[in-house]
This record gives structure tokens, sequence and C-alpha cells, in this order.
């Protein structure tokens, strides 16, 4: 399954999820994968409470995720849509997956150069018997029928288009991403951050993402799986 192979492969990647607050501007960093993982991640249900704890006038919402669980990201996009404050998206690095839909969730997106903006189908974890999972994948079809909508409402492309994009997983560059208006505009003076993520998980990352940091295996902490593979028992009994 991709979302657990995109969990594995980033075990030791270095993460960030925490907000800064100074007067009447606050900066909230996503620099995790979205929806909670074994070894860390951002879930939507401790996300949406400290969001909206927040009384300011802008939030920063600074971007560099691999993505994850379309679940977890459209109620935490839904979150920063509803917020009174003007949110301002900076992707600093990578939004792909789960973390585009939050970015346009923004008032404003800008995007760093040399970035990368990436989409795809939707993706989340299930579990159950065969009813459950048709269930499920109807689901994901619904999601990404909104996904499509989202984007479209934000580019002006068509959603043959959009959909087409999605089913090839494509990666749009800072400049591509302006060009076919998932961003406004491109961060004045700022390169990208280093790509800390290993993105295997997709299968296509463009050859800039691909360094040796993230072609290492990490080792799997197997307790940790175990814990948590046995707490999913649990919830599915």
């Amino acid at each position: 399954m991709n979302l657990i192979q995109l969990a594995l492969k980033n075990q030791s990647a270095k993460r960030d999820s925490r907000i800064e607050q100074k007067e009447r501007e606050a900066t909230v960093y996503l620099y995790d994968i979205v929806g909670e993982d074994w070894f860390g991640g951002v879930s939507a249900k401790d996300f949406v409470p400290q969001l909206n704890a927040l009384d300011v006038d802008t939030i920063h919402l600074r971007i560099n995720s691999p993505g994850g669980d379309v679940f977890d990201g459209r109620a935490m996009a839904t979150a920063l849509r509803n917020h009174k404050a003007k949110v301002i998206a900076h992707i600093d690095g990578q939004a792909c997956s789960a973390a585009t839909y939050i970015a346009l969730a923004a008032d404003e997106v800008e995007i760093a150069d040399g970035g990368f903006f990436m989409i795809h189908n939707a993706w989340t974890m299930a579990m159950g018997n065969s009813g459950d999972l048709l269930e499920t994948a109807a689901l994901l079809d619904k999601v990404d029928a909104s996904i499509v909508a989202d984007y479209q409402r934000k580019t002006g492309k068509s959603a043959e288009q959009i959909a087409q994009w999605m089913a090839d997983t494509t990666w749009f560059t800072a400049q591509e991403a302006v060009e076919n208006g998932f961003a406004d505009r491109i961060m004045e003076g700022q390169k990208a951050a280093k790509n800390q993520w290993n993105l295997d998980a997709y299968g296509n990352a463009p050859a800039a993402l691909m360094n040796k940091e993230t072609e290492q295996e990490p080792e799997i902490d197997r307790a940790a799986l175990e814990r948590r593979l046995s707490l999913l028992e649990k919830i599915a009994l």
C-alpha cells in the first residue's frame, strides 16, 4: 500500500509540525506527512483544534510535505478555509498529494523557486471485508471529484484536464504551478528547501528530488509498527 510505503520510507526524515504566534500573526509549519502514521504525521484531530484556537488576523502556512491521507487533508483544508484569518500558503519545498489541497485552502499561494506541486488521485488506508473496501473505493471516487472541483475553482482549467493530470500523477515545477494557476506567484529571493523526503511511493518523482538522503532505506522500528497494527486490529474487531 502506497501510504504505508510513504510512512516507512520517511520514518527517519526530519519533520516539523508546530505553530508559532507573534501578536496578530501565526506561522503554521506543515513539514510532515498528512495524517497520523507510525512515526509521526499531522492528523486532522490534532491540527484542527489548534488552528481553531488561533485568534489572529493572518496565518502563514509553511508547507514542505510529501502528502498523505486524503481524509485528514480534506478536514485540515476545510478548517483553514473556514478560519476568519487571512491565510497565505508558502510552499517552501514540495506540496504533494494531500498537501496540495491544504495549500489551495489558503487565500494566497506562493511557491519557492525550485519547489514542486504534485497532484494525483486520492489515497487512504482501509481495513475490512470486500464490502468495506468497495465502499471506501466509492467514497474515494467522490473525494476525487470534489478535489477536481477545488483545483478547477483555483485554476480555471477544465475538469477533464485536471482529472487527467491527477490520473497521471503530475509534478509541476514552481513556474508550471504558477502558469497553470495552482500558485499565485513564485517567492521572491527564496530557493526551495532541499528535499528531505523519500518519494519512491509515487514512482515518478522528478530526478531533481531524488538524492542520496531520500534513496536510503531506513531501518523499520518493528516495535512501533507492531503496536500500531495491534491497535488497528482491535479497532477492526
